[in-house]
């Protein structure tokens, strides 16, 4: 796959999709108005035109836990939190004090993930969205083993297609972690920063290429990493990445790596996605 991708294609595909401002409605999707790209299929997608988020593609995480990075967050299936607007989904973030099972927390967000109803062996993943800022905020895109079956967290793996820290709103990750079980874990990764502008002001699209031998990510059709090494204690390689995988999406408030939000960091803030889409190749 060339470093970047055609303009004609990335041309078409914005043609379909949400509008800069997620106030004015989309047309209709058909799967047969979406470009593939070359020597792929559509496998699975989520254009986000119906009234409720579709339930036989998502599941809500509803947890206070988050993923154990001293998030500040309870993840709720509350329509506050995760809602369709317009041809999109959204994702909000909100300042509030929300008592659930686990306890009270001071902020309240959404996760959804597709284990059991979307999951990969391979594939192009490709999503549109706009993305929050702010000290504190921590939106990402990513994938976890349906299966685990090398051990726990990260022996099985991880992929991180996206990842931004609010505070650099023009900068983006992507990672794989890997190696042992926690505390035996490693990652590797790099960052994209965008030559103007930030990831919160207009709509970008991220994708992964996931083919053996190799993850490669892209932004707004631009390579920007490549990785064919990793590795997992008692198995060889490609393990973990020789395993089916489920997307997950969020909103973290706070934690290690991106830190409290502050006394600027304005709510609500919302991850805005125009659509999820995967691709397999051709048979």
């Amino acid at each position: 796959m060339p470093a970047k991708i055609g303009l004609c294609w990335l041309a078409l595909t914005y043609l379909v999709s949400c509008t800069k401002t997620p106030t004015v409605n989309k047309p209709n999707v058909s799967p047969d108005t979406i470009l593939a790209p070359s020597g792929y299929q559509l496998v699975w997608h989520d254009e986000f035109n119906g009234d409720n988020l579709d339930l036989n593609k998502w599941e809500y995480e509803v947890n206070a836990a988050g993923g154990g990075n001293n998030e500040l967050q309870y993840y709720t299936a509350r329509q506050q939190n995760c809602y369709l607007q317009d041809g999109c989904l959204i994702i909000q973030a909100l300042k509030e004090e929300y008592t659930g099972p686990e306890g009270t927390r001071q902020y309240t967000s959404a996760r959804i993930r597709t284990i059991h109803k979307g999951d990969w062996k391979y594939g192009w993943f490709e999503i549109r969205v706009k993305l929050p800022y702010g000290k504190g905020l921590w939106p990402a895109i990513w994938m976890m083993p349906t299966d685990e079956v090398y051990g726990g967290w990260a022996a099985s793996g991880e992929i991180d297609i996206m990842e931004l820290l609010g505070h650099e709103p023009a900068r983006v990750y992507g990672t794989l972690h890997y190696g042992g079980s926690y505390p035996a874990n490693v990652h590797t990764g790099a960052s994209y920063t965008l030559q103007s502008g930030n990831f919160a002001t207009d709509f970008h699209v991220f994708a992964l290429e996931w083919q053996p031998p190799s993850f490669r990510w892209y932004v707004d059709g631009i390579l920007y990493q490549t990785q064919t090494q990793w590795y997992t204690a008692g198995f060889p390689y490609p393990a973990p990445f020789d395993q089916r995988f489920y997307l997950i999406l969020n909103i973290a408030v706070g934690g290690n790596w991106p830190g409290n939000p502050d006394n600027i960091t304005s709510f609500p803030q919302r991850m805005v996605v125009d659509y999820v889409r995967v691709f397999q190749r051709n048979e």
